[in-house]
């Protein structure tokens, strides 16, 4: 007589999730949580913004750790009809404490000169990123420019309540232009947050006779799913979006053309035309080849990017290719100098770039306030 064969057992642990939402009083839902801030500003124009808390979502797993998730409620106050490069005073409160107070300048109407600051991958390192802003507050810009990864996790809202705490006082008085970067993950929270010209993805706008232009280099893309093999991947990456950069694409020759009576020309995206970090090459060989000469044909000036944890300027048919990544996150090595590199230097820093009359100057500032590296571009000739 044969002896069965004992079964085996099959034991299944279910981890339960609970999640519980607390809805604030009216008075906690009042005070404000970021902000306020400046966005859309203009010549005669501008947005004054700011967020209050609405309620917190309280998740709860399987060993009985909570984690506490905030949601806030967006205001947007827009003001019209202001004087050109005129400094106004605002009040969003206005209960008498300086909390909903700040200060904004709207655009001069002709070509004066002023200063801009422009850097990168704040993300991570929130000490890093607080010590670089408060170099930036010294040289009191016009406006900044973040060219992406401005948080470590786009989806992770204690990420953007770490951003919005060591920017609150600078930006309450100065507008910040944020650049789509793969860490953004093109969250909802990112498009909530700022309030951008155009269609908020790519944009541009004016100061004086200059002109700025945001893009947005990671495009409707999508995760990968995981049964694509390793050969797929980068063909996957690059088709899933193609014909939304050629849009773009498109859209950038017509706004190239239609201002080509700027002065200057400065362009942002997140993924650098140039790298000097060996893993990164043949990415940033593949994203010039899709811009092609588009630059060099509408005599751009500066070509500023991120991505690249470090600092790089590279010069090419007389534009200067400028990876500006050293406000935040991690420091990568230079390990593959190419050709059409001018200098380097794995270094936390920021750009403070004055436009003159007839020229702009590009100086690029450590951590502790020491400029390392100065560029000049000279005002295009114009019809």
């Amino acid at each position: 007589m044969s002896q069965c064969k004992p079964m085996k057992q099959l034991i299944v642990i279910i981890f339960l999730v609970q999640v519980s939402i607390f809805k604030l009083s009216a008075q906690e839902q009042q005070k404000i949580a970021f902000g306020p801030y400046i966005q859309q500003m203009s010549m005669e124009d501008a947005a004054v913004t700011w967020s209050t808390l609405e309620g917190e979502v309280i998740v709860t797993d399987g060993n009985g750790k909570n984690d506490t998730i905030r949601d806030y409620k967006q205001h947007k106050v827009y003001m019209a009809n202001l004087e050109p490069n005129t400094t106004y005073s605002y009040d969003v409160l206005n209960d008498g404490t300086d909390e909903g107070k700040g200060t904004l300048t709207t655009y001069p109407e002709k070509s004066v000169p002023f200063n801009f600051v422009a850097i990168g991958d704040t993300r991570s390192r929130n000490n890093v990123h607080k010590k670089i802003i408060e170099q930036v507050q010294k040289v009191n810009p016009r406006f900044i420019v973040n060219s992406g990864d401005l948080v470590a996790n786009g989806l992770s809202m204690k990420d953007w309540e770490s951003f919005f705490e060591i920017n609150e006082d600078f930006m309450r008085n100065t507008p910040y232009y944020p650049v789509l970067g793969n860490h953004e993950k093109d969250s909802p929270y990112y498009y909530d947050f700022f309030d951008l010209p155009n269609n908020e993805r790519y944009y541009y706008f004016t100061v004086g006779d200059a002109l700025f232009v945001v893009l947005d280099s990671e495009g409707l893309r999508t995760t990968i799913p995981a049964f694509t093999s390793d050969e797929m991947k980068d063909a996957y990456w690059h088709e899933s979006g193609i014909d939304y950069m050629k849009t773009q694409k498109k859209w950038l020759e017509e706004v190239l053309k239609l201002n080509r009576q700027a002065g200057f020309i400065f362009i942002f995206q997140h993924l650098p035309l140039y790298s000097v970090k060996k893993s990164r090459v043949a990415e940033s060989k593949m994203v010039r080849e899709f811009w092609g000469d588009i630059f060099k044909r509408h005599g751009v000036q500066a070509f500023i990017n991120g991505h690249d944890h470090h600092y790089h300027h590279a010069k090419d048919n007389g534009v200067h290719f400028i990876t500006s990544a050293g406000a935040g996150a991690p420091l990568y090595d230079i390990d593959a100098v190419q050709p059409e590199t001018v200098s380097y230097k794995k270094i936390e820093h920021f750009m403070n770039i004055e436009v003159n009359e007839k020229d702009a100057v590009l100086h690029v500032i450590d951590i502790d306030g020491n400029e390392f590296d100065t560029i000049k571009v000279k005002r295009r000739k114009t019809k």
